[in-house]
């Protein structure tokens, strides 16, 4: 039976080349965390310390630029101040989870609260963390944190 086909495909033929770009794309698509603290020179600090760990990293500095920021930014993770002048990390919390509630959400406060940190859970924080914080800390809240937004 010669010229038949042998019954084994090649990968091009499979999975056509665009196919195998987007599969490629999607693996090494980066974290993306979104910094929202009004403390301006921690928020751009922690996200430059993200970004040279290769994840890609904003700040905001407020309630209201976090709102605006996450259908634009489609963070996986957002690190989340609790006391911020215009609005209360809570009140943030509860309209990220309306617009998107995969977003896995830390809230930071340097003014800890026990009742606080229960509410935040309730509305569906992944962690409460009491400011100050240390880098690797955070990053392994982080890590954690995207972790379970993917699944595993």
């Amino acid at each position: 039976m010669a010229g038949e086909h042998s019954g084994h495909r090649s990968p091009a033929e499979v999975f056509p080349y665009h196919c195998l770009e987007r599969i490629t794309l999607g693996k090494k698509k980066k974290m993306k965390v979104l910094v929202v603290d009004n403390e301006k020179e921690f928020a751009s600090t922690l996200a430059e310390r993200l970004r040279l760990r290769k994840i890609e990293a904003e700040s905001v500095y407020s309630g209201a630029e976090a709102l605006a920021a996450v259908p634009r930014f489609l963070p996986d993770v957002m690190i989340l101040d609790l006391r911020m002048p215009d609005m209360n990390g809570l009140e943030v919390l509860s309209q990220v989870k309306t617009i998107d509630p995969t977003i896995e959400v830390i809230l930071l406060t340097g003014h800890g609260s026990f009742d606080a940190g229960i509410t935040s859970m309730e509305l569906g924080a992944f962690d409460y963390i009491i400011k100050p914080v240390d880098l690797t800390q955070i990053m392994e809240k982080i890590t954690e944190a995207y972790l379970k937004k993917k699944g595993k």
